[in-house]
């Protein structure tokens, strides 16, 4: 894998273009900023004045390519390979049309001339283009021969053992799933469910069931549901992972993205996506991944676009939904995205997470009592003693604070933590909530330093745990709690207020307008922007006594036990 990433890296790093082209600096903007269309327009601008030109030329494939038009990027590394301009990506394009086009003579000569994509994914292209010669006994050396390499033994395996159940020889297929030897080629979801289908093949639905509960448990999406129901009614389940050549390539393209991701760039990440779902228009898993790496670069439209080509006959067509209402969320058109989630409630009624991201929608657009009522649902489909409900409790919660119904509000994340006793997000919200209301001070402060505890470089707990000190009238231990907050989080007005208040607290008072100053300079308008100008004319002291509210003073001899 490291050998991959250093390839991307040399792919996407080519030195700076030595003309003197707009067309190729707005073609090179496009790219960088994820705009795929549009570079594909200005490097075909560009090319028409120099069509010759590598970088020129290796932009526009890879751009064609990220815009998910493989058939479009064909010509042009066509091009580059017959101008002997060597790029990772033109291979790439051009050894998948090969398999394509059913080229297996082309493929095995391009990896022998050292023209292939890597060293993984070479390896295995060259056994499934033998299987594809109708040369199993050759193809199954190729994929041992790649088990050898270190740390390609359970991909590689996994690879053979997909070959063949396509052929139907399901007991040896099986026999590699079961050597444990071989590692554990079932750890992905799409492993287990290649294996799943191949037991089933063998007859051996009751293992095949047994499997299925042991990795997935009883939260099934649609599916695995339908897996499930069919093996329970004793059918035989279709091997469908790898039903040609082009479904076993489609395979090794999307597994190294799958295993890119987070490593290298996503704009590299997407180059394998994107080859995948070419290969096999079903690869739904492959179209999902490059939905999310075009989230993950800031371009919702087109991770819209990726999202759409799911089907709705699909069992991933809720995921797809979710991640469409999302996409249009973050490119700030949520009333389209509220539909997208209101169909989806309509069709999938059955499924909690459709309903709680609607309500979280809806929280985000200040609509409360809709959101209020969204999680309602969800947590009504629930099992009585699913603990995964407490996300919804926690967030149904935080609803009822806002608008004010605290008893509700406390009720839920008490709920909560019963099914998720020390989670740091619920522990900080209730105690932070506590401190604020000055209601149970002890125990909120307990609650919030077992969240500092588990998250002690989070800027928000450790804002929390000073405050509550402060509202205890220990000063002196609150400021370094603060101070830390105001590290982690230096140009929030809220933590920067309360270090105001505290710092006033101690006698610091120079400072305390200081940080007041600060709070209003990052956003004059606050909430408590008023409060804040009202300190920094009387001071906190005559504020205070102004809202009657507990002296300073007071609350510290207090906690001394004065």
């Amino acid at each position: 894998m490291t050998a991959l990433v250093l390839a991307a890296t040399t792919a996407l790093t080519a030195p700076a273009f030595a003309g003197n082209s707009g067309d190729y600096l707005a073609a090179r903007q496009a790219q960088v900023s994820g705009d795929y269309d549009a570079a594909v327009y200005y490097y075909v601008r560009a090319l028409g004045d120099d069509p010759k030109n590598p970088q020129l030329l290796e932009g526009a494939a890879l751009s064609q390519l990220s815009s998910g038009a493989l058939d479009r990027a064909v010509p042009i590394a066509e091009r580059m390979e017959r101008n002997a301009i060597d790029s990772q990506i033109a291979r790439a394009i051009l050894a998948a049309h090969e398999f394509q086009t059913d080229q297996y003579d082309a493929i095995m000569a391009r990896v022998a001339e050292n023209r292939g994509v890597g060293p993984l994914v070479d390896g295995l292209m060259v056994a499934w283009a033998q299987l594809g010669q109708g040369d199993m006994g050759a193809a199954l050396k190729s994929f041992d021969q790649v088990a050898t390499t270190k740390g390609l033994r359970g991909f590689a395996l996994y690879h053979k053992a997909m070959a063949l159940a396509m052929v139907g020889d399901y007991e040896a297929s099986e026999s590699i799933y079961s050597d444990e030897s071989a590692g554990p080629l079932q750890m992905t979801r799409r492993g287990a469910m290649a294996r799943i289908e191949v037991l089933s093949q063998l007859d051996r639905n009751i293992e095949a069931l047994r499997l299925l509960d042991a990795l997935f448990g009883k939260d099934l999406d649609p599916g695995l549901t339908k897996m499930r129901s069919n093996l329970v009614a004793g059918e035989v389940l279709p091997f469908t992972h790898v039903t040609r050549i082009t479904d076993g390539v489609a395979e090794i393209f999307y597994s190294v993205a799958a295993a890119l991701k987070g490593e290298a760039s996503n704009d590299y990440t997407l180059i394998y996506s994107r080859v995948a779902e070419n290969l096999r228009k079903d690869h739904i898993d492959a179209l999902l991944l490059s939905a999310e790496l075009l989230e993950d670069m800031g371009r919702p439209e087109l991770a819209t676009r990726a999202y759409r080509q799911v089907p709705r006959d699909n069992p991933a067509f809720h995921a797809a939904e979710l991640g469409r209402a999302e996409a249009l969320r973050a490119s700030g058109r949520p009333d389209a995205a509220l539909e997208v989630l209101d169909q989806l409630a309509e069709s999938h009624p059955d499924m909690p997470i459709v309903h709680t991201t609607r309500g979280d929608l809806l929280r985000s657009m200040n609509r409360l009592v809709d959101a209020i009522t969204a999680y309602d649902t969800a947590i009504s489909l629930y099992d009585k003693d699913d603990r995964s409900q407490w996300f919804v409790l926690y967030v149904r919660g935080i609803s009822h604070e806002r608008l004010d119904h605290w008893p509700e509000a406390e009720a839920d994340f008490r709920a909560a933590l019963k099914f998720n006793p020390e989670h740091p997000r619920v522990l900080n919200y209730l105690g932070y909530s506590l401190v604020e209301k000055q209601e149970k001070l002890e125990e909120a402060l307990s609650m919030i330093e077992r969240a500092a505890e588990a998250r002690p470089d989070s800027g928000f707990i450790l804002d929390s745990l000073g405050w509550a000190l402060y509202r205890l009238g220990r000063y002196d231990e609150a400021v370094s709690h603060m101070e830390r907050a105001s590290e982690l989080m230096p140009v929030d007005p809220i933590v920067t207020d309360h270090l105001g208040d505290v710092f006033w607290a101690v006698g610091r008072f120079l400072e305390a307008e200081f940080q007041w100053q600060r709070a209003l300079s990052f956003d004059p308008d606050t909430k408590d922007a008023e409060r804040i100008r009202r300190k920094l004319e009387v001071g906190l002291d005559a504020v205070l006594a102004e809202e009657g509210s507990e002296p300073l003073k007071v609350a510290q001899e207090s906690s001394n036990g004065g």
